[in-house]
């Protein structure tokens, strides 16, 4: 799974997200495995960098979301994957929730060396 993610990581960051962060939360949690954890600076770029990820893990593993939720507002959006949720937040709303701080004891993990250097 630390490969999907990575894939949804990369296609933030390429979109100039900032903070991108990977948590490896499953030994905590127990409902899914990883967290990534992501901020845009407005709605327009947390929407973007949505479009982003959805589009970058269709195309390069074939999955879709199970579900998304905070799209409307798009202060804190979330795709549920089942194995990794990825998080997209403005700025202030992740200062708010700190999810960063709530899940500090989860490892993170270096996503940028397992991005996949080609497609499936």
């Amino acid at each position: 799974m630390l490969r999907h993610a990575s894939i949804a990581a990369a296609a933030a960051a390429a979109k100039l997200a900032e903070d991108t962060i990977v948590l490896d939360v499953g030994e905590i949690l127990g409902i899914t495995d990883l967290f990534v954890i992501t901020s845009g600076r407005n709605v327009r770029q947390v929407r973007t960098v949505v479009e982003e990820v959805e589009k970058a893990l269709k195309e390069r593993t074939g999955l879709k979301p199970i579900g998304v939720e905070g799209l409307t507002d798009a202060s804190w959006v979330l795709l549920d994957y089942g194995p990794f949720v990825v998080h997209v937040f403005l700025e202030e709303t992740r200062e708010h929730y700190a999810l960063d701080r709530l899940w500090a004891d989860a490892p993170r993990l270096d996503w940028e060396s397992a991005v996949p250097t080609t497609v499936p």
